[in-house]
């Protein structure tokens, strides 16, 4: 009898210390999800973040890589969105501006700006200027975009210049979602081969993706060997490479203003009404 119950005992225990380790654990996922959702950035505040590596792309393009608090931290930014930037030009007066991350939630632990890096450009001299265990005042999210999967059948994109970064951002988001099945057209626009941003990752989706995910280059000054566009992106080059104008479409432009009006005017003309246009 007194076996029995001791057996008994040891079973009640041993149940008792299974149950105990089970809500420690789905404590922990819980805690993990929720610290992960939550995101480090203050649409109010500006926060500093540090930069751990700098790697520099071209003469004047490099692609900085700042720390979150943890390594399970997200910087929680909405697809599509951006992020205020806070510096200091060579006078040392203060300058703002916007920038958006290359990289999404899905990469915890830190984020990455990809930038270009202008002579005469006020942030652009901060940007020179920091060095690794330098730290970088963020505010955000900031931006209009708002995009729920499935939400579209297909997006165009027509991008110039550093005005590639949203829409790397936003086809990442969508192409590496497995229950996201819209497809992206985009056309982007540089002078020279030298000024292509993300070449190397837009190559890579395009690969990865190749029924989801196309891009057409277009340079002003193109080498002697180039199977790309030429000159200013055309009506025609929109008409071959975006998707017609439909309700369940949308074109996203970005890219310096002479060339979003041009943009606006050339989708305006081709039948894109108001509603199938974004601009970043």
């Amino acid at each position: 009898m007194d076996l029995e119950f001791l057996q008994s005992m040891d079973i009640q225990i041993l149940v008792g210390v299974a149950v105990a380790a089970l809500a420690i654990v789905v404590g922990a996922v819980y805690l993990f999800a929720s610290m992960k959702s939550k995101g480090c950035l203050d649409p109010e505040n500006f926060k500093e973040f540090k930069l751990v590596k700098r790697q520099q792309l071209s003469h004047n393009v490099a692609k900085f890589t700042f720390e979150l608090p943890t390594p399970t931290s997200v910087l929680g930014l909405p697809i599509g969105q951006h992020i205020s930037c806070r510096g200091k030009d060579s006078q040392g007066e203060e300058v703002i501006k916007p920038y958006t991350p290359t990289t999404l939630d899905s990469d915890v632990g830190y984020f990455e700006l990809v930038i270009k890096m202008y002579p005469q450009g006020r942030m652009s001299h901060h940007f020179r200027e920091l060095r690794v265990g330098d730290y970088l005042a963020v505010k955000g999210p900031k931006g209009r975009f708002r995009y729920q999967p499935g939400e579209v059948r297909a997006f165009g994109m027509i991008a110039g210049g550093s005005g590639i970064t949203p829409m790397f951002q936003v086809a990442r988001a969508i192409l590496e979602n497995p229950k996201d099945t819209t497809n992206v057209h985009l056309i982007y626009a540089n002078v020279t081969y030298e000024d292509i941003l993300l070449k190397e990752e837009l190559d890579s989706l395009a690969a990865k993706y190749p029924g989801r995910f196309k891009v057409y280059y277009v340079l002003n000054q193109p080498p002697e060997v180039w199977d790309g566009g030429v000159g200013f992106v055309s009506k025609e080059m929109i008409q071959t490479h975006c998707p017609a104008p439909a309700p369940d479409i949308r074109v996203l432009r970005c890219g310096p203003p002479p060339m979003n009006k041009a943009m606006t005017g050339h989708l305006d003309a081709l039948g894109y009404s108001p509603d199938m246009q974004f601009q970043f």
